[in-house]
């Protein structure tokens, strides 16, 4: 009785059309306004349909093309020195015998802590005149540095915080992938005289490809969709050098009450995420499908 699928449809139906409608009715919701100017008099909300024109002002904006360029670099850079980084801790740490525990622990430490203590941390930490990055610098003679006021450095200082804050993310998927591996691979290559750097490149990274994509990808889209770090650090500036996505959605649809751009700007980075995950699934199943057995 089980496995007829009528009755399949039957049990699992209605969990599958709840999960739909509370997936897509927001979002769907969300386009509607898109197309809408809503203005309020007399404590009601006035709409007006305005066709493809929020799109249009959105994409015109001066921080539009500040927030897409951020966001690609924000994105490119963390997640490649993540991925690097995360991978060589976790096959330092799957080589550990002893104290391999406390390892771990100590790495995931910065993944533990709350946003808001991070921002404030790395504020302090950044501060021009009494910041520890800076008075660190000054005991070796060297000038201190306006990490989070200059515009040519204030989104590498963010990313540097990513790094610190993500890697231990990448570190901990990518060390349970290695932990599965078989043991019996690794000893026939070592019998065939290859090096360790030649298991690396031949065996682990083949068989790793994908775990690897998974976070890669997992992890792209998380970057793509910053905003605590930047809002607690910079809000953005100075003037759009820190300027993200996620960010300008806040901008403009709390702050500045333009309800139907930012449906716009919102519906529009939603695609952008979705077109990304597209692209990384289908790296990940051909990878998956080219897997060596």
């Amino acid at each position: 009785m089980w496995e007829h699928p009528g009755w399949r449809l039957i049990t699992v139906g209605p969990l599958v059309l709840v999960l739909a409608f509370f997936t897509l009715a927001p979002i769907l919701y969300l386009a509607v306004v898109s197309f809408n100017k809503i203005e309020w008099a007399e404590g009601h909300a006035i709409w007006t349909f305005v066709g493809w024109a929020n799109y249009a002002d959105v994409a015109d904006a001066p921080f539009f093309s500040a927030s897409i360029r951020n966001t690609a670099i924000f994105t490119v850079v963390s997640v490649s020195v993540e991925m690097v980084l995360g991978f060589g801790l976790a096959l330092l740490v799957s080589r550990l015998v002893r104290s391999r525990a406390l390892f771990i622990t100590i790495i995931l430490i910065p993944l533990l802590v709350p946003p808001i203590v991070i921002g404030a941390m790395w504020r302090l930490l950044y501060n021009f005149d009494f910041g520890l990055i800076n008075h660190t610098l000054l005991w070796f003679g060297l000038n201190g540095v306006n990490w989070l006021g200059d515009p040519k450095i204030a989104l590498s200082s963010i990313i540097i915080l990513d790094i610190w804050h993500w890697t231990p993310f990448t570190f901990l998927l990518l060390l349970a992938g290695l932990e599965g591996l078989p043991e019996d691979v690794f000893d026939a290559a070592h019998m065939d005289g290859a090096t360790g750097w030649q298991q690396i490149r031949f065996v682990t990274l083949p068989m790793m490809m994908p775990i690897i994509l998974v976070t890669l990808f997992t992890r792209a889209l998380l970057a793509m969709k910053v905003f605590d770090e930047v809002f607690l650090l910079t809000s953005g500036g100075p003037g759009t050098s820190t300027e993200v996505l996620s960010l300008s959605v806040f901008r403009t649809f709390f702050l500045e009450d333009r309800r139907g751009d930012g449906a716009a700007l919102a519906i529009m980075t939603i695609v952008l995420v979705f077109l990304v995950a597209f692209v990384g699934w289908l790296g990940i199943r051909n990878r998956t499908h080219r897997v060596p057995t």
